[in-house]
């Protein structure tokens, strides 16, 4: 069972490495400081982890259709797409500012924000993390019947907690490691204007076309 356990736990680092995951965490890091890039990381991966053993639970007990299933999917392509449109749109009409200011202990501060005006919004930053979490249930939902049968199909048994368990915990890895990355290229790249154009728009282009690709496979 503890051989079993260790593979369980490789599927799940690479079930992370999908491209939708990593593009909805950097969508929602990207530009943040480094505590709130982890923060938003690791309440995706919770999240998705809790959705996918809730979900796991309930097929279960119930024969859901594939159409239902299939609108996590869905609905999460969509908003994928939605968000890389949404920055590019920000790009392209010059509202993402930075501004540097040092401490007093003489280290320098970039802060980057959406808009016209810098004003601090904690209420911004609450709704973000909340969006990530919401992505990262709709992704469990959607990829929640493919999992149980790779889960089944290499345990030759019934999904348990443990099973799940050690899934989650390979997702959660990747994705406390690709939020490290982000955080990296937030601290050493978005240091002037020009970057953070360039950074924002690779962010935007990728989650469009990461978007609509799952969007085609879902149809």
């Amino acid at each position: 069972m503890e051989y079993g356990l260790l593979i369980i736990f490789y599927y799940g680092i690479l079930h992370a490495f999908g491209p939708d995951h990593l593009t909805a965490i950097a969508d929602f890091s990207i530009g943040r400081s480094r505590r709130k890039t982890l923060m938003i990381t690791a309440g995706f991966a919770i999240a998705h982890g809790f959705s996918l053993f809730l979900f796991a639970k309930i097929l279960q007990s119930f024969d859901l259709s594939e159409t239902i299933l299939g609108y996590g999917d869905i609905i999460a392509s969509s908003i994928i797409v939605g968000i890389g449109v949404y920055l590019m749109y920000m790009v392209l009409t010059n509202r993402i500012q930075l501004k540097k200011h040092q401490h007093d202990d003489g280290k320098t501060h970039v802060h980057i924000w959406f808009g016209k005006e810098h004003q601090h919004n904690n209420n911004y930053d609450k709704s973000v993390f909340a969006s990530a979490i919401s992505m990262g249930v709709l992704m469990g939902i959607g990829g929640v019947r493919g999992m149980l049968i790779t889960l089944a199909a290499i345990s030759g048994q019934a999904v348990s907690l443990w099973m799940v368990l050690s899934f989650s915990l390979g997702v959660l890895l990747v994705f406390m490691i690709f939020g490290l990355f982000i955080a990296y290229i937030n601290t050493n790249l978005l240091t002037n204007q020009t970057n953070v154009r360039r950074v924002f728009s690779v962010a935007g282009i990728t989650s469009i076309a990461v978007g609509l690709n799952m969007l085609y496979g879902s149809f």
